[in-house]
């Protein structure tokens, strides 16, 4: 993929993504707005349901892992290489988050966020660089952060210093990738409406609806607006952008 692209396009025609925490929410809304613009996806999950994305999408493959594990990581850059012939673009997407007030929070809490949230992306983006940089030609990094990149969450010590990690890690990424035209951005959205939360409360979407008010705009996020935020940071329309936080969070950080 040229990173400079062209004026007239996104440059992702025939571009090769991998897309972790794809099964649903944003992972699965942005492998489907890649997809409409013919780039071929690899779409991961721990969750088997990722599968079906593939009977959903021509050109999209799918694997089942732990984003966590060094294993994962390498097969979801090799499948992207055996199946498609290269990388162009990696999306981190996979994340867990955790309401718990900070003395009640345990060790445990604290690790299995940061796995996911931290120790995920650097695997991805570690695997994804090298491939990026073996081809030559440049690349995308989009990892999906939160307003708690660069703001506190109350009872969210661990979630919010994973992001903060997050945001530190893709400004690294930025500064060594430059040179090889490997650029690493953060979209860093506000609340969004997604499933996330089904699992642990009868309620989760009209909980999460609820924190509407917390935004300039009135509303929480759908996942195709955060969708369309990644994949401008993965197109040749943001060609000169990296090292960004960029902010989706309909005005939550503006005050």
């Amino acid at each position: 993929m040229d990173p400079g692209g062209t004026p007239d396009g996104d440059g992702l025609d025939g571009a090769v993504a991998v897309v972790t925490g794809a099964a649903r929410g944003v992972g699965r809304a942005t492998v489907a707005w890649l997809h409409a613009r013919g780039a071929r996806v690899v779409a991961g999950d721990v969750r088997p349901e990722v599968g079906a994305l593939a009977d959903e999408f021509d050109g999209v493959a799918t694997l089942v892992g732990d984003v966590a594990e060094e294993a994962t990581a390498r097969r979801a850059v090799e499948l992207a290489r055996a199946r498609f012939g290269r990388l162009d673009v990696l999306v981190n997407n996979a994340g867990r988050t955790l309401n718990k007030p900070f003395t009640e929070t345990t060790a445990e809490d604290w690790d299995a966020l940061m796995a996911v949230n931290v120790r995920g992306a650097f695997l991805h983006a570690r695997e994804a660089f090298r491939a990026m940089r073996e081809q030559g030609d440049g690349g995308a990094i989009v990892n999906v952060g939160s307003y708690t990149c660069t703001v506190a969450l109350p009872e969210g010590s661990a979630y919010t210093a994973s992001k903060g990690a997050l945001a530190q890690l893709t400004k690294v990424v930025a500064l060594e990738g430059g040179p090889h035209g490997i650029r690493a951005n953060v979209v860093a959205p506000g609340v969004i409406e997604t499933d996330l939360l089904d699992d642990a409360r009868d309620d989760g979407r009209a909980y999460l609806r609820s924190f509407a008010t917390a935004h300039p705009l009135g509303r929480v996020a759908q996942p195709a607006e955060i969708a369309e935020i990644i994949g401008f940071l993965a197109s040749a329309r943001s060609g000169f952008m990296t090292g960004s936080v960029v902010a989706a969070d309909g005005g939550f950080t503006a005050a």
